[in-house]
């Protein structure tokens, strides 16, 4: 891996001491805000119980957290969206002045917010975002396989390029106004301009993470004029499921 600024902290497994500050029994909680809310926006997928182990331990240590269910994944939706409605749709669930996280696709629409309505967070949470543009031949693809018929999208070399993009193992269940919003969301990174971004963003990204991988975290880091980024060694793309706990405690770092 190519050497890090002095500005990245590298989480290493199995060095948990450097968490106790925030996760060393009852004391854990003493210097959390008891009444703050985080505002969490999920990635690609169609379920937020793999979420349950984060946001429990979470609640425990006193953080209350209120998972957005995304219009079209977790909430029904037969509209194709594009990345402003779902702009639209953060700023009305998001109270001013709120901390909120953003896990891949989520971060894609909270970057997006962010840059549109400079002030709305007091701060934001990336986990492994999307929200990065890379020309891909991949990508293009995708955008066209989106405007053609269904016949073509159930072939399985198909499904599994959608796999490699999404994160998310549901993409047969999709309906046909979803894989069209997919491509509008991976269309949209071209317009992204993250250096209109100001609001203070913690980047926290697994150097596991084969979906988007860390040296996008970098690119976020360099164009994020008010960002931190921590890398954990033992992360997947979705942390959540490969290590809930370690995630919980990283959050709460954040919000101490």
């Amino acid at each position: 891996m190519k050497q890090m600024s002095h500005a990245v902290r590298k989480v290493e497994p199995k060095r948990p001491e450097e968490l106790k500050s925030v996760w060393n029994g009852e004391a854990r909680t003493k210097n959390l805000p008891r009444a703050r809310t985080l505002y969490i926006i999920h990635g690609w997928t169609y379920t937020v119980e793999p979420w349950a182990k984060t946001i429990g331990l979470l609640k425990k240590n006193g953080i209350n957290v209120k998972m957005l269910n995304v219009p079209g994944l977790t909430a029904p939706s037969k509209k194709v969206w594009t990345i402003d409605e779902y702009v639209k749709w953060a700023n009305k669930n998001i109270p001013t002045g709120s901390v909120a996280l953003g896990h891949s696709n989520g971060g894609r629409i909270l970057l997006n917010l962010c840059s549109k309505t400079p002030g709305k967070l007091s701060k934001l949470i990336l986990l492994d975002a999307a929200g990065v543009y890379e020309p891909s031949k991949k990508r293009d693809l995708l955008k066209k396989i989106a405007k053609l018929g269904a016949p073509l999208k159930k072939l399985p070399y198909v499904s599994k390029i959608f796999h490699k993009l999404t994160g998310s193992m549901d993409y047969e269940r999709a309906p046909e106004n979803m894989k069209k919003t997919l491509a509008n969301m991976l269309e949209s990174d071209k317009n992204l301009k993250l250096a209109t971004v100001t609001t203070p963003t913690a980047i926290l990204w697994g150097e596991d993470d084969t979906i988007t991988p860390p040296r996008h975290a970098h690119i976020l880091k360099r164009k994020l004029a008010d960002s931190t980024l921590s890398l954990y060694a033992n992360w997947t793309h979705a942390p959540y499921i490969s290590d809930p706990a370690g995630l919980a405690k990283a959050i709460m770092k954040e919000l101490k």
